[in-house]
């Protein structure tokens, strides 16, 4: 087809850089020939067509409408003339800062995000990121300048309590968990996610931790926790960038409003309101027969206009998670995290990366480490601290607690700042963030060093 012709839809997934998930679907590009003419064509693409031609059809797609009904055109208007290849320009320019980009947000449509991103190489994509300022709190400030912060992931494939209590310990005593501790649960039933909950508040209460919980259940178990009076903070689900994707989780937008409701009405926050955890990736319309023949890479920029639209306190793509099938290798899945993280961070939401892969998928270790310091240096606002970086209930491979603590050294970053005053006054880091040797100051543990302390 010439390119005179082509839609959008089309001329997204040709010019989207080569991933397996996009083979798998027939959409992408047969060649690099292909593939760079598409770009090619992308670039002179102006912006406002995407607010005319739609990916996904209006009628048919409740995220589609929500997209195009909440599109801010005042906030647009500084980017209105631009093409696609103007406005990758515009954005790397000195002069667009992290307040000109917060003014922006609520401008940018996903599929406006994605198409820039395709334009970009990853120091692109790292270098807009970085200038990106998302800030959310619950019980402590998430995404401020020079920090960075930790999911404390203690899964157990029993959901053996004293096995989720003492992973918690441990990633305590590395400086993890500011972003949140929380558990996927091995059993989905109320009255384990009930159990889980109440060990982790009384967890949290005890040791007076300004962070907050979550058991990664579905949305209406969450809701029937809630009503059953559990201790709910964080109420998580799974996300997609269409309508029936988002069916195949059990979910609509109308239920994510009532979930957002329900876990505001408990007011267990102390120092703000987002309430909602949402974890999304590449492949999973795809993986449910609801991509509508668009590219990942574009149908999951369209996940976090969902997001965006229930002021989450902390968002993340599993970026190799779902498999080699989407994302072939240690390539394809660090540009992917680096996509996903730009256009997350430039739709205005406080964007993390699960940074991981599975046993076999053509990636490893030294792939994850390189992908992490680059999420670093683009200002991740968070990644997952898991014991030993192997999740024995997931059975998958992603960040470990050491790894936090090497990318704050290497960085020179800090944890939330309400987390990181408690972790200096239970004797785990100093004021510099530092971690300090558990044998002589952490009170975490009653060791006999923090006794003679005392």
């Amino acid at each position: 087809m010439s390119g005179a012709h082509r839609t959008l839809k089309e001329l997204l997934a040709k010019a989207s850089p080569l991933r397996s998930g996009d083979v798998l679907a027939g959409v992408a590009a047969a060649t690099e020939e292909e593939r760079v003419l598409a770009q090619m064509e992308l670039a002179g693409v102006p912006l406002e067509r995407f607010l005319e031609e739609h990916v996904v059809p209006y009628e048919e797609d409740e995220v589609t409408r929500l997209i195009i009904d909440t599109h801010d055109r005042d906030a647009f208007a500084p980017v209105r003339g631009l093409t696609v290849g103007e406005f990758r320009d515009w954005l790397l320019t000195d002069v667009v800062d992290g307040e000109v980009l917060t003014r922006l947000a609520p401008g940018v449509t996903p599929e406006m995000a994605a198409a820039v991103s395709k334009l970009m190489r990853l120091q692109d994509l790292v270098l807009v990121a970085s200038k990106c300022r998302v800030t959310t709190r619950f019980r402590n400030t998430i995404g401020l300048p020079g920090t960075f912060s930790v999911r404390l992931q203690p899964n157990h494939p029993t959901d053996d309590l004293l096995g989720i209590a003492a992973s918690t310990l441990d990633g305590l005593c590395y400086g993890c968990g500011d972003a949140v501790i929380g558990v996927n649960p091995a059993t989905d039933s109320l009255d384990n996610i009930r159990r889980i909950l109440d060990m982790l508040d009384g967890l949290i209460s005890r040791y007076a931790i300004p962070t907050q919980s979550c058991v990664l259940t579905h949305v209406t178990t969450t809701m029937e926790a809630v009503e059953a009076g559990a201790p709910v903070d964080l109420c998580f689900q799974s996300i997609a960038g269409t309508q029936g994707a988002n069916a195949s989780f059990g979910v609509s937008l109308s239920l994510l409003q009532e979930a957002l409701e329900a876990t505001r009405s408990l007011s267990r926050g102390t120092m703000g309101d987002n309430v909602m955890y949402f974890e999304t990736g590449q492949g999973s319309a795809l993986s449910a027969g609801a991509h509508h023949g668009v590219d990942q890479q574009t149908l999951e920029a369209r996940a976090y206009a969902v997001a965006r639209r229930f002021e989450p306190l902390l968002v993340n793509t599993v970026v190799g998670f779902i498999g080699p099938e989407y994302l072939l290798n240690g390539k394809q899945i660090t540009r992917a995290g680096l996509e996903d993280h730009f256009c997350g961070k430039l739709l205005g939401l406080p964007m993390g990366v699960d940074v991981c892969y599975t046993n076999h998928a053509e990636a490893d270790q030294d792939d994850m480490d390189a992908l992490l310091t680059l999420l670093g240096a683009a200002g991740c606002t968070f990644v997952m601290g898991v014991p030993g970086a192997d999740d024995i209930m997931l059975n998958y491979q992603s960040t470990s607690f050491h790894d936090a603590a090497y990318l704050r050294r290497l960085l020179g970053r800090k944890p939330a700042p309400e987390f990181a005053a408690w972790l200096e006054s239970s004797g785990v880091m100093d004021g510099n963030g530092r971690l300090l040797p558990i044998e002589t100051s952490n009170r975490l543990l009653g060791l006999p060093g923090a006794v003679r302390g005392a």
